[in-house]
């Protein structure tokens, strides 16, 4: 394993950069603003919970789901029973096994992440404002390629076994290893 105290410079460049892009990202005000922008109100880990279900074709179990975020079940339950009494989340028996339920987003909930993306965009489009569509492909390629990465180590070491199942590629998902090309989402 490469010494992480001695990594090329740009290795440590783009560190820094993800280290800045990440906390832009990540402000309460910054995402405050952009959900008022979009008319909604959602916690940012409810956003990812919604894009996870908006991605799954009929719903998904907890379990399921908590394994695409990474995170552990009892959390995304208490997500589901916030985003239940606003109506952007359903649960309904599994067809396959009577005692689980599923999960699905409502109506109201892709229409709120329909807003949210057209919001995400227009300040994107603002930010990017200048460059180049082939940058922004390229950017997104090794963006991806990374995420695939840190996505095989969180799978190979903290918790494997939680892992097994492969995710569609979503913000709120676990990706699969990209094939070419650029990927729409959303």
């Amino acid at each position: 394993m490469p010494d992480a105290d001695i990594a090329p410079e740009p290795t440590a460049a783009l560190e820094k950069m993800l280290a800045l892009l990440s906390y832009l990202l990540t402000r309460s005000q910054a995402h405050d603003q952009q959900i008022s922008q979009a008319g909604v109100s959602a916690r940012r880990s409810d956003v990812y919970l919604l894009l996870a279900l908006d991605k799954s074709d009929g719903g998904s179990r907890v379990g399921d789901l908590a394994a695409r975020l990474m995170v552990e079940p009892s959390h995304v339950t208490r997500q589901i029973a916030r985003l239940q009494a606003q109506r952007l989340v359903e649960r309904t028996p599994d067809p396959l096994d009577g005692r689980a339920r599923r999960v699905a987003i409502t109506a109201e909930g892709a229409a709120l992440l329909t807003r949210l993306h057209r919001a995400n965009r227009a300040s994107l489009q603002e930010a990017l404002h200048g460059v180049e569509e082939r940058d922004i492909a390229t950017t997104v390629d090794v963006l991806q390629r990374l995420v695939d990465g840190y996505v095989r180590r969180v799978r190979a070491h903290a918790l494997p076994e939680q892992y097994e199942t492969p995710a569609p590629s979503t913000p709120g998902g676990v990706p699969e290893p990209r094939r070419s090309g650029v990927r729409e989402t959303g």
